[in-house]
């Protein structure tokens, strides 16, 4: 299996990372109840909120993501390209969760737009 391979899995963990965070007690300034977690979600504030609006984020990216990686290597591109945009990526949704989590807004959109490209990328050198 490559390592862009792998990072599908690394991209279809960050979700439930934050949904953890988001859940912990630690983090939690509002009050989310498991028991209705949709309508707890209005409740969150500080670092819950963002590692929920982080969450939604990842799970937003992540088709784009995974097919970036799959038409890639359909068609044949070069596998240490593939790698690199796919290491990358990971990176930068890494920083971006970071970032939201600590309210970095602007790092964060750069982060954002980084992996965006890298998503872009997979889909320019399968060209």
């Amino acid at each position: 299996m490559t390592i862009a391979f792998w990072t599908l899995l690394v991209a279809i963990a960050f979700p439930w990372l934050m949904a953890v965070i988001k859940k912990s007690p630690l983090a939690s300034t509002g009050s989310y109840n498991n028991s209705a977690p949709r309508a707890s979600l209005e409740n969150l504030q500080g670092v819950s909120q963002r590692a929920s609006w982080a969450e939604q984020n990842s799970f937003e990216i992540l088709p784009g993501y995974v097919a970036a990686v799959i038409v890639a290597h359909l068609a044949g591109a070069e596998q240490d390209c593939i790698d690199i945009l796919a290491l990358v990526f990971i990176a930068c949704r890494v920083l971006y969760c970071l970032c939201y989590l600590k309210n970095w807004s602007t790092p964060r959109s750069v982060s954002w737009i980084a992996g965006l490209l890298c998503i872009v990328g997979l889909f320019v050198i399968s060209a």
